[in-house]
């Protein structure tokens, strides 16, 4: 099928811009804004995006806030939360996609981080028509197995002090992620201390929009994926327990032996933009009887 790659220009509305990766099939009905995980490039996402596009669905690909084609850089003078992300950076790529393709349904969707955040957006906006969940979960040490649990309390005790003396996270050095504004972190740890998304100077209760969404989900689990064991994605499921979840587990051998890990499934990403592809599918009936879609 036919598409265009393009790039849209985003500002938020304390200036910081950002250029959204987009792939729009001609006449597209069904979209998905993607956001990736915590420190990776929109760029590495175009691959999953150019297989949906041939199967007709539309896919745009934010940028964090401080990595890729953002205007800005963490440092000690430049910092953020998850308030700016998700107030400012996220409700502006949306702006942008229903405005520039009115016709498109679009649901939200995430990898890692990005899972949580599609999860939290489109549970307080109208204009989501779906939320989908690759290697995503809430990081709540609590639902980690064995000395895992305990190694991640320690880590975020070494997160945030790191973010402190240095000004900013700097994930670079340490391998995790990337360099990430300190606030960024802070609200990332407390989420992981206590297992509830409590985000400072917003108006809204995220855990209670979670607990009445009734928007379908698509959770995609890889078997081996250590970053998020079966008990993080469960917690952040179980938030919303009206939503109609489906659920699948990817292995190894569905991605030609590559590693069924966090961060392996990005150089084959036909099986889950497939399995993506058929969940629209599917819901799509549903979704045109929705008032909301």
């Amino acid at each position: 099928m036919n598409h265009a790659d393009l790039e849209w220009a985003v500002r938020s509305t304390d200036g910081h811009h950002a250029r959204l990766r987009v792939q729009l099939p001609q006449q597209a009905q069904h979209g998905l804004l993607m956001i990736p995980a915590m420190g990776v490039a929109a760029r590495h996402y175009d691959a999953m995006a150019g297989r949906l596009a041939t199967r007709g669905i539309a896919v745009a690909i934010h940028e964090w806030r401080g990595i890729g084609s953002s205007s800005i850089r963490a440092s000690r003078r430049s910092n953020w939360g998850y308030r700016e992300l998700l107030d400012d950076d996220l409700i502006a790529s949306l702006d942008a996609v229903c405005e520039q393709a009115p016709a498109v349904r679009w649901r939200l969707g995430g990898h890692s981080l990005g899972s949580q955040f599609a999860a939290l957006l489109a549970a307080v906006d109208e204009r989501a028509c779906g939320i989908f969940i690759v290697a995503g979960g809430a990081p709540y040490w609590r639902t980690y197995p064995g000395w895992r649990r305990f190694a991640l309390r320690g880590a975020f005790g070494f997160m945030d002090a790191a973010a402190a003396v240095n000004g900013y996270f700097p994930g670079r050095r340490t391998g995790f992620a990337g360099n990430e504004a300190r606030g960024v972190i802070r609200d990332w740890t407390r989420t992981g201390r206590t297992g509830h998304y409590r985000v400072p100077g917003l108006g809204r209760d995220h855990e209670q929009a979670l607990a009445q969404t009734r928007l379908p989900v698509l959770a995609i689990r890889l078997h081996d994926d250590w970053y998020v064991p079966p008990g993080s994605l469960a917690h952040l499921l179980d938030k919303m327990p009206h939503a109609a979840i489906e659920q699948y587990t990817i292995a190894r051998e569905m991605l030609a032996g590559r590693p069924a890990d966090h961060f392996g499934w990005m150089k084959h990403p036909a099986p889950i933009a497939d399995l993506i592809a058929a969940w629209i599918a599917n819901t799509s009936t549903d979704l045109a009887r929705a008032s909301r879609c």
